[in-house]
């Protein structure tokens, strides 16, 4: 290929990521473009391949480089994407090793690098994700130390990523984007593929964060508003939030600009709604509604197979068989892969007493869907039914390799949750009958010639049945065409976003219609191994809720249906926008975004922020800010180093620990008298070790523990509010799913809220229940009035599985429920001024209220932080595992009688801990999770664990990890503590940032408390004065950048002030905090305060939006200014 001309050469040049959506070079009006782009990729290839050939000299042929994205097969990929994302494309997580190699690895010239990053964007175009894929990382190879200066390629490789159905990675990508640069270009398209991934992941109330902000945006988008609307009431949707689900559906119906496909998706959900839902009205009346809006779904959309075999669905449940039967054939046509249609044909035909008809249907669905657990236990209860015990036993064991095969994978953690009686029914159904074939067959003779001859052909025979290898074929020649449909990017034919094109169909939705739809129907068989035929039907209709929305391309992975989704919401936008101009879309949309100012290695903008320094004054500062444009917005303010990465967690220290490491003692000290525990060693103790036990501290200090008692409490405020946590009885070290009979790391309660004297009652009973030697039966499984209805799993034994039902039986208590009485807020004194004055005796460093406690310069209550909280609890209550907010260090008091459990994990390898709930599926911060304490010795991770007996002071430091489970009946107070140390402002600062990363608000305002310390205390530490002032710097710098930029924008700033303990204000769209510039929008008849950046989603003028500072500027220069480092000792802790 030749050289490109001037104006190809300028039209490449703008080309990057953020086109990918908007351009579509697979239209024939692209097709000069298309050349193009193809033509530069190929001189590009041929560049770097140039430069490659001098490399290879110095380097083992790129052997420690990040490895390339190799699809894999199927189930492998599904196994590695979807389960666990373990897959080791880890773009921001390298080994020494690799670092070392990169480091001697030096690109020729910047060129080479950057012709890496621009292969990216165009393959990308070209929708070639795993080539994009690959020149991502090899560009990032070089960019490893500043990669997060160039927003166009974390935009494009998280877009790879999510192609390429790599969540774990396509979510860091687009929050750290989001993070960096919250007014990117593409950061509507940003939330609303993040809000589809954590739907997809369980994540439901984060999804609905990403969701309702991608509608504010105003930036050309790939998608309209009524499709996001409609993702968001199917959010709703699969929460069991059935009234708000069903009145964003017919909300979006009385829209005059809803497209005929979007009409078709919302009227078969609300269908399928009305068939499962209950609450909806009378049966009759639901399934009237149902078939209706069935119907209409069709006339929309003739071409939905998924419509139509919903509407045999309905006919089936009400016994009309014929009419089910048309709708499944009509769907077959449409949908010939859909293992589902195929099941349900099968139950069909045995409810006709046709069982090899229903034999052939069956080995069709299997053989679409070789992971269909209802097809295989319909099949299996078809043998049974037929006396063919050896094919049934076959049979049940698929169905249950699967079960357990799902439940361990990404989405089934938070199934899990909503289906668990529904799931425990079939899992024990199973079990039950594969011990009951397993004796049957163990005493069987052997077939002979003289047998009774068999009913059915055997599995075998019948997996090669005409009909199924016709199915066969037709499964192939779909799966053929399925990759020719995406390249050219045409409209995937299928169900909408909430029906995945899966054969495991792992999104949200099925689970709920399992347990709306086959409630009372989990068993599977009688105990005598006789079926019934009215059961059958229904058990099969409860099992296929799981698997009703499979389309044709059935051997597509569930995370493909996600991206599917996006597909389908953006094909109307493609259609419409065939012919999008390159000129209009840079002019329109990207000439106002801050990545057109500077190169795609962002080297300018790394210059310009170097330019400030903490040695600089107001003045300096105030001159140097004023040369910053203010054509574009502020970029994004971190209270980091200048030039600091997007925070991320830690990798665990390298040094392999022995098994004596992995279970250290844990730092104790015993308190003999008031003068030890007022002694400073003490407190250097307890900033020494991750986390300590100070013993016998209520005796040295005379503490009146008896004020914290249950009596004590009852007799002063009985109607107090008591939020009340509803769990699963356990054994300290051990976390069980019932359901799998296997340790877990999900650790489910469920909230409500009672009073004081209400939880005492229940305290008492448990205790005096606790009492009696031997109890019924039938009383020890009950728990406490009211566990069945608010938990996950019933009481009843769920673990039947032959395999694991000896090592089970000393568990069986587990099953038990109780109540945990949980953030007792304490904080008003005029209700409890004697406790609080009690704990005045305590040593200044362990105070609620101190003036060398950070906590207490905040100016406003945080509850539970700089207050006390109060824990009731009876034997098994859980606190599950987590640091503090922020990473502050806290204070915990056994108030007894009883004894607390208490395990913890050093703040150095939280990084660990956090990668293990990746691992299980368990969110970090947002989750509620138990450690398996083997799952973390495998991962070299140290864990103290100690007994906290009544008097006893628990100090946790800084970042330390831990749980805690009660042992006896007592009650515990707690709060958190700031010690002025370095180290504590620092991990508090990067768990501040953190936060921001995973859109988790952070409910300790560490700028307003930056501030406040400024004013407050005198510095002598030089790291801690470096930290703050940093902090100072920057939002002091962002400040005056945010004011000059509004007045540029003819808005006037209004003085409003700050009221005497006036708490710190939070934006009401994406929770970070806002400091002294607030945006006032009203919303609803309420002024709710914005950040710059969400104020610019709702007005790109600022107009209509009252912007209203609350320190004056020369107030916060003179504090800025004072700020300097103290030169004596001071109230400062040096560590």
């Amino acid at each position: 290929m030749g050289q490109l001309s001037f104006e190809d050469d300028c039209v490449i040049r703008e080309l990057d990521s953020r086109y990918y959506g908007f351009l579509d070079l697979s239209n024939s009006k692209n097709a000069e473009i298309r050349n193009l782009v193809q033509q530069t990729i190929t001189n590009l290839q041929n560049y770097i391949a140039n430069g490659q050939v001098h490399e290879s000299k110095n380097s083992s042929d790129n052997k420690n480089a990040i490895q390339k994205f190799e699809p894999e097969t199927q189930a492998e990929h599904m196994e590695n994407t979807s389960s666990q994302n373990n897959d080791e494309t880890k773009p921001f997580d390298k080994d020494a090793n690799e670092k070392v190699s990169i480091i001697n690895e030096k690109p020729q010239d910047e060129h080479y690098v950057n012709a890496l990053c621009k292969l990216g964007h165009l393959h990308l175009l070209l929708g070639e994700y795993t080539e994009a894929l690959s020149a991502y990382q090899k560009y990032l190879r070089f960019r490893e130390n500043n990669y997060w200066t160039n927003h166009a390629f974390i935009y494009g490789i998280g877009v790879a990523y999510f192609k390429l159905r790599c969540f774990k990675w396509a979510i860091k990508s687009f929050q750290e984007l989001l993070y960096l640069s919250p007014n990117f270009t593409c950061a509507n398209e940003v939330h609303l593929r993040l809000g589809l991934m954590l739907k997809h992941c369980g994540e439901f109330h984060i999804a609905q964060k990403h969701l309702q902000l991608a509608l504010l945006y105003t930036y050309p988008s790939t998608f309209s508003e009524l499709q996001v609307k409609f993702q968001i009431a199917h959010l709703y949707e699969v929460q069991n939030k059935h009234k708000a689900a069903k009145d964003g559906y017919e909300f979006l119906l009385n829209e005059k600009n809803i497209s005929l496909e979007l009409k078709a998706d919302v009227y078969r959900q609300l269908g399928w709604m009305y068939h499962c839902v209950e609450c909806l009205g009378e049966k009759k009346e639901r399934e009237a509604n149902a078939l209706n809006f069935l119907q209409k779904s069709i006339e929309a959309d003739p071409k939905s197979g998924q419509s139509l075999y919903l509407l045999g669905r309905c006919y089936a449940g009400i016994n009309k068989v014929h009419d089910a039967f048309l709708a499944y054939r009509n769907s077959v046509e449409k949908s010939e892969g859909n293992a589902d249609t195929w099941c349900s044909i099968g139950v069909l035909y045995q409810q006709q007493n046709q069982p090899t008809d229903a034999l052939q249907a069956y080995i069709c669905a299997v053989q679409l869907d070789k992971d269909h657990k209802a097809a295989w236990t319909n099949l299996g209860i078809l043998y049974e039914s037929c006396g063919q015990l050896r094919d049934a036993y076959a049979c049940y064991l698929n169905a249950t390799k699967q079960i357990s095969f799902q439940k361990s994978s990404l989405i089934r953690k938070k199934q899990a949750i909503r289906m668990k009686k529904d799931t425990i029914g079939l899992s024990k159904g199973l079990s039950q009958r594969i011990t009951f074939l397993e004796g049957q067959l163990s005493q069987a003779p052997l077939p002979s010639i003289t047998s009774k001859r068999r009913q059915l052909c055997s599995i075998e025979e019948a997996w090669n049945l005409p009909i199924s290898l016709e199915m066969n074929s037709r499964q192939q020649q779909t799966a053929q065409m399925l990759p020719r449909q995406v390249t050219k990017q045409s409209p995937v034919q299928g169900p909408p976003p909430p029906y995945p094109h899966s054969q495991l169909s792992q999104s949200p939705i099925p689970s709920k219609r399992i347990k709306e739809d086959g409630t009372g129907q989990q068993e599977v068989t009688h105990n005598n191994g006789q079926t019934s035929a009215p059961n059958l039907i229904n058990i099969s209709e409860s099992l296929n809720q799981r698997n009703f929305n499979a389309m044709p391309e059935s051997n597509k992975n569930s995370e493909q249906s996600v991206v599917d989704t996006f597909d389908d919401i953006s094909n109307d936008i493609y259609k419409q926008n065939e012919t999008i101009k390159l000129e209009r879309l840079s002019h329109d949309a990207l000439s106002n975004n801050e990545d057109s100012r500077h190169d795609y290695i962002g080297t300018d903008n790394a210059d310009l922020l170097t330019t400030f320094k903490i040695q600089m004054d107001s003045k300096q500062l105030m001159a140097a800010v004023k040369l910053l444009p203010i054509d574009e917005p502020p970029v994004h303010c971190t209270i980091l180093q200048v030039n600091a990465p997007p925070p991320s967690p830690p990798d665990c220290p390298p040094q392999k620990l022995t098994r004596d490491q992995l279970l250290p003692p844990t730092p104790s000290v015993h308190l003999e008298n008031k003068k030890n525990a007022f002694s400073p060693q003490l407190q250097e103790f307890c900033l020494k070790h991750p986390i300590a036990v100070v013993r016998g501290l209520a005796g040295a200090l005379k503490l009146d523990l008896g004020l914290f008692s249950t009596k004590t409490l009852v007799e002063a405020n009985p109607d107090h509010s008591v939020e009340v946590r509803t769990q699963v009885h356990q054994s300290p070290d051990e976390n069980w799913d019932t359901s799998q009979g296997k340790r877990v790391w999900a650790c489910i309660s469920h909230r409500s809220h009672t009073t004081i004297a209400k939880y005492a009652q229940y305290q008492a009973s448990s205790f005096q229940d606790s009492l009696k030697l031997i109890l019924p039966q039938d009383e020890s499984d009950k728990g406490f009035p009211g566990s069945q209805a608010m938990s996950d799993s019933d009481s009843k034994d769920s673990v039947s599985n032959s395999n694991i039902v000896l090592k089970r039986k000393k568990h069986k208590i587990n099953s038990k429920m109780l109540r945990f009485g949980t953030n007792v807020d304490l904080s008003d004194e005029k209700k409890w001024k004697p406790q609080l004055t009690e704990l005045q005796k305590l040593p200044a460093f362990a105070r609620v209220i101190s003036a060398a406690n950070m906590l207490s310069h905040v100016g406003h209550v945080i509850l539970g932080m700089n207050t006390v909280q109060l824990y009731m609890k009876v034997p098994g209550s859980r606190t599950p595992g987590h640091q503090e907010n922020n990473n502050f260090c806290s204070i915990n008091i056994n108030i007894g009688p009883g004894d607390c459990e208490w395990f913890a994990v050093p703040d150095a390898y939280w990084g660990g801990v956090h990668n293990l709930c990746e691992k299980n599926n368990i969110s970090y911060l947002h989750g509620s999770w138990w450690p398996v304490l083997e799952d973390l010795y495998k991962e070299n991770i140290p864990v103290y664990r100690f007994i906290q007996k009544p008097g006893d002071l628990v100090w946790v430091n800084a970042g330390c990890v831990h749980w805690v489970q009660s042992i006896g009946w007592c009650n515990n107070i707690a709060w958190n503590v700031g010690p002025l140390t370095a180290r504590q402002y620092s991990l508090a600062i990067e768990r501040y940032e953190w936060n921001k990363v995973q859109a988790f608000k952070s409910i300790v305002p560490m700028v307003h408390l930056s501030w406040n310390l400024a004013r407050n205390i005198k510095v002598s530490d030089t790291k801690l004065f470096e930290l703050i002032k940093m902090c100072l710097l920057q939002t002091l710098k962002n400040v005056l950048h945010i004011q000059e930029y509004v007045k540029s924008k003819g808005v006037e700033i209004r003085f409003n002030g700050r009221g005497k303990n006036e708490a710190s204000h939070y934006c009401g769209q994406c929770e970070v905090e806002v400091f002294n510039v607030l945006f006032i929008k009203e919303q609803e008849k309420r002024h709710v305060v914005h950040c710059l950046s969400c104020a610019l989603k709702l007005s790109p003028s600022l107009q209509g939006i009252v912007c209203l500072e609350e320190y004056r500027l020369s107030e916060l220069q003179r504090v800025y200014d004072s700020f300097t480092l103290h030169r004596t000792q001071g109230l400062a802790y040096t560590q």
